[in-house]
Protein backbone atom coordinates (compact mmCIF):
# COMPACT_ATOMS: atom_id res chain seq x y z
CA UNK A 1 0.00 0.00 0.00
CA UNK A 2 1.46 3.98 -0.99
CA UNK A 3 2.60 5.89 1.62
CA UNK A 4 -0.19 8.36 1.03
CA UNK A 5 -0.56 12.04 3.11
CA UNK A 6 -4.07 13.10 3.97
CA UNK A 7 -5.26 16.26 2.67
CA UNK A 8 -4.52 19.33 4.47
CA UNK A 9 -7.61 19.75 7.27
CA UNK A 10 -8.54 21.89 9.68
CA UNK A 11 -7.38 19.51 12.85
CA UNK A 12 -3.68 20.00 11.43
CA UNK A 13 -3.36 23.23 13.66
CA UNK A 14 -3.76 21.12 16.59
CA UNK A 15 -1.55 17.98 15.31
CA UNK A 16 0.75 16.98 17.80
CA UNK A 17 4.28 18.98 16.50
CA UNK A 18 6.55 16.37 17.13
CA UNK A 19 4.36 13.78 14.94
CA UNK A 20 3.79 13.52 11.03
CA UNK A 21 0.64 13.57 9.66
CA UNK A 22 1.17 9.86 8.31
CA UNK A 23 3.73 6.97 8.81
CA UNK A 24 4.97 4.23 6.69
CA UNK A 25 4.40 1.00 9.12
CA UNK A 26 7.08 -1.98 8.95
CA UNK A 27 6.21 -4.24 6.03
CA UNK A 28 6.46 -7.11 7.91
CA UNK A 29 4.35 -9.86 10.08
CA UNK A 30 3.41 -8.83 13.84
CA UNK A 31 5.06 -11.71 14.99
CA UNK A 32 8.00 -10.00 13.90
CA UNK A 33 7.58 -6.95 16.70
CA UNK A 34 7.86 -9.80 18.96
CA UNK A 35 10.45 -11.36 17.52
CA UNK A 36 12.69 -7.91 17.41
CA UNK A 37 11.58 -7.21 20.84
CA UNK A 38 12.66 -10.43 22.11
CA UNK A 39 16.21 -10.10 20.61
CA UNK A 40 16.89 -6.51 21.95
CA UNK A 41 15.51 -6.98 25.12
CA UNK A 42 15.57 -10.41 26.52
CA UNK A 43 16.06 -9.95 30.09
CA UNK A 44 13.21 -7.15 30.18
CA UNK A 45 9.85 -7.60 31.87
CA UNK A 46 7.22 -8.17 28.89
CA UNK A 47 4.43 -9.34 31.10
CA UNK A 48 3.49 -9.05 34.88
CA UNK A 49 0.68 -11.26 36.29
CA UNK A 50 0.05 -11.06 40.01
CA UNK A 51 3.59 -9.70 40.24
CA UNK A 52 4.58 -12.77 38.49
CA UNK A 53 6.77 -11.28 35.31
CA UNK A 54 7.56 -13.26 32.18
CA UNK A 55 10.72 -11.74 30.21
CA UNK A 56 10.98 -10.75 26.44
CA UNK A 57 12.54 -14.01 25.78
CA UNK A 58 10.19 -16.36 28.27
CA UNK A 59 7.17 -14.71 25.79
CA UNK A 60 9.45 -15.89 22.82
CA UNK A 61 9.81 -18.89 23.63
CA UNK A 62 6.78 -20.34 24.98
CA UNK A 63 5.17 -18.36 21.89
CA UNK A 64 7.11 -20.41 19.56
CA UNK A 65 6.87 -23.74 21.77
CA UNK A 66 2.86 -23.27 21.59
CA UNK A 67 3.22 -22.43 17.94
CA UNK A 68 5.36 -25.82 17.17
CA UNK A 69 2.34 -27.44 19.06
CA UNK A 70 -0.10 -26.28 16.65
CA UNK A 71 1.33 -26.93 13.68
CA UNK A 72 1.36 -30.50 15.21
CA UNK A 73 -2.01 -30.83 15.54
CA UNK A 74 -2.45 -29.78 11.83
CA UNK A 75 -2.57 -25.76 11.69
CA UNK A 76 -1.58 -24.71 8.56
CA UNK A 77 -1.01 -21.58 6.84
CA UNK A 78 -4.36 -19.40 7.08
CA UNK A 79 -6.17 -21.87 9.38
CA UNK A 80 -8.56 -19.62 12.17
CA UNK A 81 -7.76 -20.54 15.73
CA UNK A 82 -10.34 -19.51 18.87
CA UNK A 83 -8.81 -17.72 21.71
CA UNK A 84 -11.17 -18.05 24.25
CA UNK A 85 -9.84 -16.85 27.67
CA UNK A 86 -9.69 -13.95 30.20
CA UNK A 87 -6.95 -11.34 30.42
CA UNK A 88 -4.16 -13.40 31.13
CA UNK A 89 -0.17 -13.92 30.06
CA UNK A 90 -1.71 -17.49 28.30
CA UNK A 91 -3.86 -15.13 26.22
CA UNK A 92 -0.84 -13.00 24.83
CA UNK A 93 1.19 -16.00 24.19
CA UNK A 94 -1.49 -17.85 22.32
CA UNK A 95 -2.13 -14.74 20.12
CA UNK A 96 1.79 -14.63 19.36
CA UNK A 97 2.07 -18.76 18.76
CA UNK A 98 -0.87 -18.42 16.20
CA UNK A 99 0.54 -15.73 14.69
CA UNK A 100 4.03 -17.67 14.04
CA UNK A 101 2.15 -20.80 13.32
CA UNK A 102 1.16 -18.92 9.90
CA UNK A 103 -2.51 -19.27 11.41
CA UNK A 104 -5.29 -16.33 11.78
CA UNK A 105 -6.32 -15.49 15.66
CA UNK A 106 -9.98 -15.51 16.37
CA UNK A 107 -10.60 -13.68 19.96
CA UNK A 108 -13.98 -14.33 21.55
CA UNK A 109 -15.66 -12.71 24.36
CA UNK A 110 -14.70 -15.17 27.78
CA UNK A 111 -18.39 -13.60 28.46
CA UNK A 112 -19.92 -15.87 25.82
CA UNK A 113 -22.61 -19.26 26.62
CA UNK A 114 -22.59 -22.11 24.61
CA UNK A 115 -25.94 -20.64 22.50
CA UNK A 116 -23.23 -18.22 21.20
CA UNK A 117 -20.42 -19.79 20.65
CA UNK A 118 -21.47 -22.20 17.97
CA UNK A 119 -21.13 -19.32 15.35
CA UNK A 120 -17.77 -19.06 16.10
CA UNK A 121 -16.48 -22.21 15.51
CA UNK A 122 -18.59 -22.85 12.10
CA UNK A 123 -18.53 -19.26 10.65
CA UNK A 124 -14.81 -19.19 11.05
CA UNK A 125 -14.57 -22.31 10.19
CA UNK A 126 -12.21 -23.34 13.50
CA UNK A 127 -10.45 -26.43 14.19
CA UNK A 128 -8.19 -25.90 16.91
CA UNK A 129 -9.14 -23.55 20.07
CA UNK A 130 -6.95 -22.13 23.19
CA UNK A 131 -9.54 -21.64 26.02
CA UNK A 132 -9.30 -21.38 29.75
CA UNK A 133 -10.15 -24.40 31.69
CA UNK A 134 -12.92 -22.82 33.37
CA UNK A 135 -14.58 -21.91 30.03
CA UNK A 136 -13.72 -25.18 28.25
CA UNK A 137 -17.31 -26.21 29.67
CA UNK A 138 -18.98 -23.81 27.68
CA UNK A 139 -17.27 -24.26 24.33
CA UNK A 140 -17.81 -28.03 24.23
CA UNK A 141 -21.58 -27.19 25.19
CA UNK A 142 -21.34 -25.73 22.01
CA UNK A 143 -18.95 -27.82 19.94
CA UNK A 144 -21.25 -30.81 20.36
CA UNK A 145 -24.15 -28.81 18.83
CA UNK A 146 -22.26 -28.07 15.69
CA UNK A 147 -22.45 -30.60 12.45
CA UNK A 148 -19.26 -33.61 13.45
CA UNK A 149 -17.44 -32.02 9.86
CA UNK A 150 -17.57 -28.57 11.29
CA UNK A 151 -15.86 -29.57 15.50
CA UNK A 152 -13.59 -28.72 16.90
CA UNK A 153 -10.21 -31.16 16.54
CA UNK A 154 -7.83 -30.21 19.10
CA UNK A 155 -8.23 -28.07 22.26
CA UNK A 156 -5.32 -26.78 24.42
CA UNK A 157 -6.78 -25.66 27.85
CA UNK A 158 -4.98 -23.62 30.60
CA UNK A 159 -5.33 -22.86 33.72
CA UNK A 160 -5.31 -19.34 34.61
CA UNK A 161 -2.77 -20.36 37.82
CA UNK A 162 -0.38 -21.84 35.03
CA UNK A 163 0.94 -18.32 35.33
CA UNK A 164 0.27 -16.83 38.56
CA UNK A 165 1.35 -20.12 41.18
CA UNK A 166 0.07 -21.45 43.48
CA UNK A 167 -3.13 -20.45 45.77
CA UNK A 168 -1.15 -20.95 48.86
CA UNK A 169 1.86 -19.04 47.66
CA UNK A 170 1.62 -15.38 49.88
CA UNK A 171 3.52 -13.34 46.74
CA UNK A 172 0.96 -15.39 43.96
CA UNK A 173 -2.20 -13.80 45.73
CA UNK A 174 -0.72 -11.01 46.72
CA UNK A 175 -3.77 -8.16 46.28
CA UNK A 176 -5.66 -10.55 44.66
CA UNK A 177 -9.57 -9.70 45.29
CA UNK A 178 -10.09 -12.98 48.06
CA UNK A 179 -13.39 -13.93 45.39
CA UNK A 180 -11.02 -14.45 42.49
CA UNK A 181 -8.63 -16.94 44.55
CA UNK A 182 -10.86 -19.52 43.68
CA UNK A 183 -11.91 -18.96 40.20
CA UNK A 184 -8.52 -17.90 39.41
CA UNK A 185 -7.09 -20.84 41.59
CA UNK A 186 -9.80 -23.77 40.52
CA UNK A 187 -7.71 -26.88 39.04
CA UNK A 188 -10.19 -28.36 37.26
CA UNK A 189 -10.29 -32.43 35.34
CA UNK A 190 -9.21 -32.06 31.58
CA UNK A 191 -12.26 -32.05 29.79
CA UNK A 192 -13.27 -34.68 27.25
CA UNK A 193 -13.49 -33.61 23.50
CA UNK A 194 -15.29 -36.46 21.35
CA UNK A 195 -13.30 -36.91 17.95
CA UNK A 196 -10.41 -35.14 18.97
CA UNK A 197 -7.63 -33.83 20.96
CA UNK A 198 -7.18 -32.19 24.89
CA UNK A 199 -3.44 -30.91 25.30
CA UNK A 200 -3.07 -29.51 28.71
CA UNK A 201 -0.96 -26.02 29.06
CA UNK A 202 2.38 -27.57 29.92
CA UNK A 203 2.12 -30.29 27.67
CA UNK A 204 1.83 -27.91 24.65
CA UNK A 205 4.45 -25.87 25.57
CA UNK A 206 6.92 -29.07 25.86
CA UNK A 207 6.16 -29.48 22.39
CA UNK A 208 9.45 -30.51 20.48
CA UNK A 209 7.68 -30.11 16.83
CA UNK A 210 9.65 -28.30 14.47
CA UNK A 211 8.50 -24.99 13.62
CA UNK A 212 7.61 -23.84 10.36
CA UNK A 213 9.53 -21.14 7.95
CA UNK A 214 7.41 -18.24 9.25
CA UNK A 215 5.77 -16.67 5.90
CA UNK A 216 3.06 -13.83 7.37
CA UNK A 217 3.35 -10.59 5.29
CA UNK A 218 1.71 -7.31 5.84
CA UNK A 219 -1.15 -8.54 3.03
CA UNK A 220 -2.02 -12.10 4.80
CA UNK A 221 -5.19 -12.59 7.28
CA UNK A 222 -3.90 -11.93 10.86
CA UNK A 223 -7.00 -11.83 12.99
CA UNK A 224 -10.79 -12.13 12.45
CA UNK A 225 -12.22 -10.69 14.72
CA UNK A 226 -16.13 -10.62 15.30
CA UNK A 227 -18.56 -7.70 15.59
CA UNK A 228 -22.27 -8.02 15.93
CA UNK A 229 -24.86 -5.79 13.74
CA UNK A 230 -28.53 -5.28 12.97
CA UNK A 231 -28.96 -8.53 11.42
CA UNK A 232 -27.70 -10.83 14.81
CA UNK A 233 -25.48 -12.69 13.74
CA UNK A 234 -21.53 -11.50 14.50
CA UNK A 235 -19.55 -10.90 11.27
CA UNK A 236 -15.73 -11.25 11.10
CA UNK A 237 -13.54 -8.75 10.31
CA UNK A 238 -10.76 -9.27 7.65
CA UNK A 239 -7.80 -7.88 9.56
CA UNK A 240 -4.34 -8.20 7.58
CA UNK A 241 -1.28 -7.74 9.63
CA UNK A 242 -0.88 -4.37 8.15
CA UNK A 243 -4.17 -2.98 9.43
CA UNK A 244 -2.85 -4.04 13.04
CA UNK A 245 0.77 -2.96 12.40
CA UNK A 246 0.06 0.76 11.44
CA UNK A 247 -2.06 1.11 14.35
CA UNK A 248 0.04 -0.53 16.94
CA UNK A 249 3.16 2.27 15.25
CA UNK A 250 0.75 5.12 15.11
CA UNK A 251 -0.49 4.47 18.70
CA UNK A 252 3.01 4.10 20.29
CA UNK A 253 3.99 7.03 18.75
CA UNK A 254 0.85 8.93 20.06
CA UNK A 255 0.77 8.01 23.51
CA UNK A 256 4.68 8.45 23.41
CA UNK A 257 5.64 5.39 24.30
CA UNK A 258 9.17 3.46 24.82
CA UNK A 259 10.62 0.82 25.98
CA UNK A 260 10.75 2.22 29.35
CA UNK A 261 7.02 2.39 29.40
CA UNK A 262 4.68 0.03 31.99
CA UNK A 263 1.13 0.05 30.86
CA UNK A 264 -1.58 -1.47 32.78
CA UNK A 265 -3.98 -3.38 30.05
CA UNK A 266 -7.43 -4.18 31.86
CA UNK A 267 -9.64 -3.87 28.80
CA UNK A 268 -10.38 -6.96 27.46
CA UNK A 269 -7.63 -8.48 24.58
CA UNK A 270 -10.34 -9.97 22.57
CA UNK A 271 -11.55 -6.41 22.37
CA UNK A 272 -9.79 -4.74 19.58
CA UNK A 273 -8.55 -2.01 21.98
CA UNK A 274 -6.60 -3.88 24.54
CA UNK A 275 -5.45 -6.37 20.98
CA UNK A 276 -4.34 -3.46 19.33
CA UNK A 277 -3.57 -0.55 21.47
CA UNK A 278 -3.14 -2.32 24.62
CA UNK A 279 -0.98 -5.50 23.47
CA UNK A 280 0.36 -5.30 19.86
CA UNK A 281 1.23 -1.10 20.53
CA UNK A 282 3.15 -2.46 23.77
CA UNK A 283 5.29 -5.68 22.25
CA UNK A 284 6.03 -3.36 19.29
CA UNK A 285 7.79 -0.69 21.48
CA UNK A 286 9.14 -3.11 24.07
CA UNK A 287 7.34 -1.98 26.76
CA UNK A 288 5.97 -3.94 29.99
CA UNK A 289 2.17 -5.23 30.16
CA UNK A 290 0.53 -5.50 33.62
CA UNK A 291 -2.42 -7.70 33.15
CA UNK A 292 -5.78 -7.53 35.31
CA UNK A 293 -8.08 -10.26 34.00
CA UNK A 294 -10.96 -8.42 34.92
CA UNK A 295 -11.54 -4.94 36.53
CA UNK A 296 -11.14 -4.53 40.67
CA UNK A 297 -10.37 -0.92 42.03
CA UNK A 298 -8.06 -2.07 44.24
CA UNK A 299 -5.70 -4.12 42.26
CA UNK A 300 -5.63 -1.45 40.19
CA UNK A 301 -4.51 0.90 42.87
CA UNK A 302 -2.29 -1.53 44.53
CA UNK A 303 -0.22 -2.20 41.09
CA UNK A 304 -0.35 1.54 39.61
CA UNK A 305 1.48 1.88 42.59
CA UNK A 306 3.66 -1.27 42.84
CA UNK A 307 4.71 -1.44 38.99
CA UNK A 308 4.79 2.37 38.46
CA UNK A 309 2.46 2.24 36.04
CA UNK A 310 2.79 4.96 33.36
CA UNK A 311 0.25 4.07 30.49
CA UNK A 312 -3.26 3.27 30.94
CA UNK A 313 -6.21 2.43 28.26
CA UNK A 314 -9.39 2.32 29.83
CA UNK A 315 -13.01 2.95 30.36
CA UNK A 316 -14.04 6.15 31.84
CA UNK A 317 -15.91 4.10 33.92
CA UNK A 318 -13.28 2.06 35.76
CA UNK A 319 -11.59 5.50 36.10
CA UNK A 320 -14.89 6.69 38.27
CA UNK A 321 -14.29 3.69 40.34
CA UNK A 322 -11.13 3.89 41.07
CA UNK A 323 -11.79 7.73 42.23
CA UNK A 324 -14.28 6.83 44.31
CA UNK A 325 -12.71 3.94 46.28
CA UNK A 326 -12.42 4.39 49.76
CA UNK A 327 -8.63 3.23 49.62
CA UNK A 328 -7.84 6.00 47.04
CA UNK A 329 -5.60 7.97 49.33
CA UNK A 330 -3.38 4.56 49.56
CA UNK A 331 -2.37 4.49 46.45
CA UNK A 332 0.19 6.16 44.23
CA UNK A 333 -0.69 7.51 40.94
CA UNK A 334 1.77 10.03 40.08
CA UNK A 335 3.74 7.53 37.66
CA UNK A 336 1.17 8.10 35.02
CA UNK A 337 1.95 9.87 32.37
CA UNK A 338 -0.84 9.21 30.20
CA UNK A 339 -4.30 8.22 30.64
CA UNK A 340 -6.80 7.98 27.70
CA UNK A 341 -9.59 5.44 26.64
CA UNK A 342 -13.17 5.23 25.00
CA UNK A 343 -16.44 3.37 25.42
CA UNK A 344 -18.15 6.05 27.05
CA UNK A 345 -17.67 9.67 27.55
CA UNK A 346 -15.32 11.50 29.79
CA UNK A 347 -17.64 13.10 32.71
CA UNK A 348 -16.67 17.13 32.77
CA UNK A 349 -16.11 17.14 36.81
CA UNK A 350 -14.11 13.80 36.90
CA UNK A 351 -11.63 14.21 34.14
CA UNK A 352 -10.98 17.99 36.09
CA UNK A 353 -10.15 15.90 39.25
CA UNK A 354 -7.36 13.99 37.09
CA UNK A 355 -5.95 17.57 35.67
CA UNK A 356 -5.91 18.63 39.45
CA UNK A 357 -4.85 15.98 41.23
CA UNK A 358 -2.38 14.71 38.51
CA UNK A 359 -1.71 17.34 35.92
CA UNK A 360 -3.37 14.54 33.79
CA UNK A 361 -5.69 15.10 30.72
CA UNK A 362 -8.19 12.54 29.69
CA UNK A 363 -7.40 11.12 25.64
CA UNK A 364 -10.84 10.07 24.49
CA UNK A 365 -10.65 8.45 21.76
CA UNK A 366 -12.94 6.79 19.17
CA UNK A 367 -12.74 3.73 16.49
CA UNK A 368 -14.69 0.18 15.44
CA UNK A 369 -13.73 -3.22 15.69
CA UNK A 370 -13.45 -2.28 11.33
CA UNK A 371 -11.19 -0.15 11.91
CA UNK A 372 -8.63 -1.51 14.53
CA UNK A 373 -9.68 0.90 17.83
CA UNK A 374 -8.80 4.45 17.14
CA UNK A 375 -9.91 5.77 13.72
CA UNK A 376 -9.94 9.06 16.10
CA UNK A 377 -8.10 10.42 19.28
CA UNK A 378 -7.58 13.24 20.75
CA UNK A 379 -4.02 15.25 20.75
CA UNK A 380 -2.54 13.96 24.05
CA UNK A 381 -1.44 17.70 24.85
CA UNK A 382 -4.74 19.19 23.49
CA UNK A 383 -7.90 16.82 24.00
CA UNK A 384 -11.14 17.87 24.36
CA UNK A 385 -14.03 16.34 26.04
CA UNK A 386 -16.42 14.25 25.33
CA UNK A 387 -15.35 14.47 22.09
CA UNK A 388 -14.53 11.66 19.74
CA UNK A 389 -11.07 13.83 18.82
CA UNK A 390 -9.04 14.56 15.17
CA UNK A 391 -8.60 11.84 11.96
CA UNK A 392 -5.58 9.50 13.73
CA UNK A 393 -2.24 8.65 12.26
CA UNK A 394 -2.74 8.80 7.67
CA UNK A 395 -6.44 8.66 8.47
CA UNK A 396 -9.05 10.44 6.21
CA UNK A 397 -12.14 11.25 8.10
CA UNK A 398 -15.37 12.85 6.88
CA UNK A 399 -19.07 13.57 7.42
CA UNK A 400 -21.31 12.89 4.77
CA UNK A 401 -25.19 12.98 4.44
CA UNK A 402 -25.68 9.20 4.85
CA UNK A 403 -28.73 9.43 1.57
CA UNK A 404 -26.76 11.35 -0.30
CA UNK A 405 -23.31 10.82 0.28
CA UNK A 406 -22.34 13.95 -0.06
CA UNK A 407 -19.66 15.99 2.12
CA UNK A 408 -21.14 18.25 4.72
CA UNK A 409 -19.49 21.70 5.55
CA UNK A 410 -18.59 22.05 9.11
CA UNK A 411 -21.08 21.83 11.85
CA UNK A 412 -23.45 19.92 10.08
CA UNK A 413 -24.69 16.69 11.33
CA UNK A 414 -24.32 13.45 8.83
CA UNK A 415 -22.67 10.21 9.28
CA UNK A 416 -18.70 9.65 9.98
CA UNK A 417 -17.07 7.88 7.30
CA UNK A 418 -13.37 6.75 7.31
CA UNK A 419 -10.75 6.25 4.80
CA UNK A 420 -6.91 4.88 6.38
CA UNK A 421 -4.52 2.31 6.36
CA UNK A 422 -6.15 0.49 9.52
CA UNK A 423 -9.76 0.09 7.64
CA UNK A 424 -10.43 -3.98 7.39
CA UNK A 425 -10.68 -5.24 3.76
CA UNK A 426 -13.99 -6.35 4.41
CA UNK A 427 -16.04 -8.85 6.00
CA UNK A 428 -16.03 -12.61 6.05
CA UNK A 429 -18.17 -14.37 4.09
CA UNK A 430 -20.49 -11.65 3.57
CA UNK A 431 -19.70 -9.96 0.38
CA UNK A 432 -22.67 -8.07 0.19
CA UNK A 433 -22.58 -6.70 3.67
CA UNK A 434 -19.06 -5.08 2.75
CA UNK A 435 -20.27 -3.85 -0.62
CA UNK A 436 -22.71 -2.02 1.37
CA UNK A 437 -20.46 -1.10 4.11
CA UNK A 438 -18.14 1.16 1.47
CA UNK A 439 -18.82 4.20 -0.48
CA UNK A 440 -15.90 6.16 -2.93
CA UNK A 441 -15.11 9.13 -2.24
CA UNK A 442 -12.39 11.27 -4.85
CA UNK A 443 -11.55 7.78 -5.73
CA UNK A 444 -10.55 6.75 -1.85
CA UNK A 445 -13.17 3.83 -0.28
CA UNK A 446 -14.38 4.92 2.95
CA UNK A 447 -15.75 3.09 5.37
CA UNK A 448 -19.26 4.07 6.42
CA UNK A 449 -19.08 3.97 10.73
CA UNK A 450 -22.62 4.46 11.02
CA UNK A 451 -22.76 6.96 13.55
CA UNK A 452 -23.38 10.12 13.07
CA UNK A 453 -21.74 13.13 14.24
CA UNK A 454 -20.36 16.63 13.14
CA UNK A 455 -17.09 18.45 12.90
CA UNK A 456 -16.59 21.91 14.79
CA UNK A 457 -13.87 24.18 13.25
CA UNK A 458 -11.13 22.93 14.35
CA UNK A 459 -11.84 19.32 13.10
CA UNK A 460 -12.54 17.92 16.23
CA UNK A 461 -15.14 15.40 15.64
CA UNK A 462 -18.06 14.46 17.80
CA UNK A 463 -21.11 12.13 18.04
CA UNK A 464 -24.72 13.22 18.19
CA UNK A 465 -26.91 9.34 17.83
CA UNK A 466 -26.76 6.44 15.73
CA UNK A 467 -27.80 5.54 12.63
CA UNK A 468 -27.58 1.86 13.90
CA UNK A 469 -29.57 0.23 16.53
CA UNK A 470 -26.95 -0.60 19.23
CA UNK A 471 -26.73 -0.59 22.79
CA UNK A 472 -23.89 0.93 24.49
CA UNK A 473 -23.37 -1.11 28.30
CA UNK A 474 -19.61 0.44 29.54
CA UNK A 475 -18.31 0.06 26.30
CA UNK A 476 -19.91 -2.90 24.78
CA UNK A 477 -21.62 -2.85 22.05
CA UNK A 478 -25.21 -4.85 22.43
CA UNK A 479 -26.70 -5.40 19.30
CA UNK A 480 -31.19 -5.61 19.96
CA UNK A 481 -31.35 -8.40 17.23
CA UNK A 482 -28.60 -10.51 18.60
CA UNK A 483 -30.17 -10.73 22.05
CA UNK A 484 -33.44 -10.67 20.39
CA UNK A 485 -33.17 -14.02 18.50
CA UNK A 486 -31.40 -15.48 21.77
CA UNK A 487 -34.11 -14.57 23.88
CA UNK A 488 -36.66 -15.96 20.98
CA UNK A 489 -35.40 -19.95 22.74
CA UNK A 490 -37.02 -19.05 25.76
CA UNK A 491 -39.97 -21.63 25.88
CA UNK A 492 -42.29 -18.77 27.45
CA UNK A 493 -41.15 -15.86 25.43
CA UNK A 494 -43.66 -15.66 21.72
CA UNK A 495 -42.14 -11.90 20.94
CA UNK A 496 -39.36 -9.51 22.47
CA UNK A 497 -38.16 -6.53 21.57
CA UNK A 498 -35.23 -5.22 23.40
CA UNK A 499 -34.12 -1.68 23.86
CA UNK A 500 -32.03 0.73 25.52
CA UNK A 501 -32.38 2.43 28.80
CA UNK A 502 -30.52 4.91 30.63
CA UNK A 503 -27.93 4.27 33.52
CA UNK A 504 -26.31 6.49 35.28
CA UNK A 505 -23.28 4.48 35.81
CA UNK A 506 -22.83 2.16 32.32
CA UNK A 507 -24.27 4.69 30.52
CA UNK A 508 -27.00 2.96 28.97
CA UNK A 509 -28.70 -0.80 29.64
CA UNK A 510 -30.50 -3.11 27.89
CA UNK A 511 -34.36 -3.52 28.34
CA UNK A 512 -36.51 -6.02 27.27
CA UNK A 513 -40.03 -5.65 26.25
CA UNK A 514 -42.20 -9.23 25.98
CA UNK A 515 -44.67 -10.77 25.25
CA UNK A 516 -45.94 -13.87 26.91
CA UNK A 517 -46.59 -16.99 25.21
CA UNK A 518 -50.65 -18.04 26.47
CA UNK A 519 -49.68 -20.96 28.46
CA UNK A 520 -46.78 -18.79 30.53
CA UNK A 521 -49.00 -15.93 31.37
CA UNK A 522 -48.92 -15.87 35.48
CA UNK A 523 -46.16 -18.80 35.61
CA UNK A 524 -43.63 -16.69 34.11
CA UNK A 525 -42.32 -13.70 35.80
CA UNK A 526 -39.34 -10.96 35.53
CA UNK A 527 -36.67 -12.64 37.62
CA UNK A 528 -37.40 -16.38 35.29
CA UNK A 529 -36.48 -14.16 32.45
CA UNK A 530 -33.47 -12.53 33.62
CA UNK A 531 -31.89 -15.74 35.43
CA UNK A 532 -32.93 -17.87 31.76
CA UNK A 533 -31.18 -14.94 29.63
CA UNK A 534 -27.86 -15.27 32.20
CA UNK A 535 -27.77 -18.68 31.72
CA UNK A 536 -28.08 -18.54 27.93
CA UNK A 537 -26.04 -14.78 26.91
CA UNK A 538 -23.03 -13.10 28.05
CA UNK A 539 -23.44 -10.72 31.29
CA UNK A 540 -23.25 -7.55 29.36
CA UNK A 541 -26.08 -8.60 26.68
CA UNK A 542 -28.45 -9.56 29.22
CA UNK A 543 -31.29 -7.13 29.67
CA UNK A 544 -31.66 -5.31 33.31
CA UNK A 545 -35.06 -4.41 33.71
CA UNK A 546 -38.16 -6.99 31.41
CA UNK A 547 -41.49 -5.06 30.75
CA UNK A 548 -44.59 -7.08 30.12
CA UNK A 549 -46.99 -6.12 27.40
CA UNK A 550 -50.05 -7.71 25.37
CA UNK A 551 -48.69 -6.71 22.80
CA UNK A 552 -45.93 -5.32 20.77
CA UNK A 553 -46.28 -1.94 18.64
CA UNK A 554 -45.69 -2.55 14.48
CA UNK A 555 -46.26 -1.09 11.25
CA UNK A 556 -48.13 -1.55 8.40
CA UNK A 557 -45.95 -3.85 6.91
CA UNK A 558 -45.93 -5.76 10.06
CA UNK A 559 -42.19 -4.90 11.49
CA UNK A 560 -41.82 -4.21 15.11
CA UNK A 561 -41.89 -0.32 15.88
CA UNK A 562 -38.52 -0.60 18.32
CA UNK A 563 -37.59 3.10 17.77
CA UNK A 564 -41.25 4.01 19.24
CA UNK A 565 -40.64 1.45 22.08
CA UNK A 566 -37.14 3.44 22.33
CA UNK A 567 -38.71 6.57 22.44
CA UNK A 568 -41.37 6.14 24.77
CA UNK A 569 -38.40 5.04 27.19
CA UNK A 570 -36.36 7.91 26.99
CA UNK A 571 -39.31 10.05 27.55
CA UNK A 572 -40.05 8.12 30.29
CA UNK A 573 -36.49 8.88 31.98
CA UNK A 574 -36.96 12.37 31.00
CA UNK A 575 -34.56 11.96 28.61
CA UNK A 576 -35.11 13.93 24.98
CA UNK A 577 -35.51 11.26 22.42
CA UNK A 578 -32.20 12.61 20.44
CA UNK A 579 -30.29 12.26 23.61
CA UNK A 580 -26.06 12.24 23.19
CA UNK A 581 -25.12 8.28 23.69
CA UNK A 582 -22.56 7.05 24.79
CA UNK A 583 -19.37 6.41 22.53
CA UNK A 584 -18.22 3.10 21.31
CA UNK A 585 -14.21 1.83 20.95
Amino acid sequence: MSHQEPPVRAHHRVWPRRLPHALRPPQTSLWENLAVSARRYPDKAALVFFDRVTTYAGLHEQAERLAAHLRAQGVRDGDRVILFLQNCPQWIVACYAVLRANAVVVPVNPMNKADELGHYITDADARVAVCAADLAGELLKANAEVSEAQRLRHLVVTHYADAIGPMDDPDAVAGMPPAWQGWLGTRHERPALPGGGVATWAEALASTAPLPEHNRGPDDLAVLPYTSGTTGLPKGCIHPHRTLMHNAVAGSLWGDSSPETVALLVVPLFHITGMVAGMHTAIYAGSTLVLMPRWDRELAGRLISRWRVTHWTNIPTMVIDLLASPSFDQYDLSSLVYIGGGGAAMPQAVAQRLLDLFGLRFVEGYGLTETAAPSHSNPPDDPKQQCLGIPFMSTDARVVDPETLRELPQGETGEIVIHGPMVFDGYWKRPEATAAAFIEIDGKRFFRSGDLGRVDEDGYFFITDRLKRMINASGFKVWPAEVEALMFKHPGIAEACVIATRDAYRGESVKAVVVLRADAKGKTGEADILAWCREHMAAYKCPREVEFVDALPKSGSGKVMWRWLQEREAERAGQAAGAEPARAQ
